[in-house]
């Protein structure tokens, strides 16, 4: 199913259907500030092992990431969150950053990477944020299988590609080819992993 979203001011009635297919299980394809995403809800498994399979990874050994609203919960999923870093982090997010932190117990395993970190989004995206709100926890951030990332900025094109693997790709405009930059945040010393679209300074 494909689903136009009206980027500043989503329709109430298709945020809630994204969100009861989230519930149920389902995949979404959705944009963010980026560029779009495979999303599905944190606590359900067998979506998780879906998105997995959609791009060939091992559950497991996949460094995936999830995002969230704002940083209300953080506490929830992250242990260890000293001043210095919540303020660099509330200076960055919402913006294109994804943030390696360690995990709490409430993560749930399948998205714990073996040094037990997980990688944080808050995306400046009206969309996400009021799918977000409408679901009531985080979403799954994966990015798109293989490498066609011009097309993967049209939302009619990835929704040709992927109709048969998703439940719901969301329309929400023209996507970005650049990645969020990745910052790892497990030492004092913060280091960039991969740089994309957020300037680290």
């Amino acid at each position: 199913m494909l689903l136009h979203l009206h980027p500043l001011n989503p329709q109430p009635r298709m945020l809630k259907q994204i969100a009861e297919c989230l519930k149920s299980g389902g995949i979404i394809i959705y944009p963010t500030d980026t560029i779009y995403g495979l999303g599905c809800d944190i606590y359900n498994h067998k979506a998780i092992e879906r998105i997995c399979k959609i791009k060939n990874v091992d559950p497991q050994k996949a460094q995936l990431s999830f995002i969230c609203r704002d940083l209300s919960n953080l506490s929830d999923f992250t242990s260890s969150i000293d001043t210095p870093l919540y303020r660099m982090l509330k200076t960055y997010l919402p913006g294109p950053y994804t943030f390696i932190l360690p995990a709490s117990k409430q993560v749930p395993k399948i998205l714990k990477s073996k040094k037990d970190t997980i990688g944080l989004r808050v995306p400046d995206n009206i969309i996400c944020q009021s799918i977000l709100e409408t679901l009531g926890n985080p979403i799954l951030s994966a990015s798109l299988p293989g490498d066609m990332v011009e097309e993967y900025t049209d939302p009619d094109i990835i929704y040709e590609k992927f109709e048969h693997l998703v439940d719901i790709v969301i329309d929400g405009g023209a996507g970005n080819t650049i990645p969020s930059t990745i910052v790892d945040c497990t030492t004092d010393d913060w280091t960039i992993i991969r740089q994309g679209a957020g300037v680290w300074e």
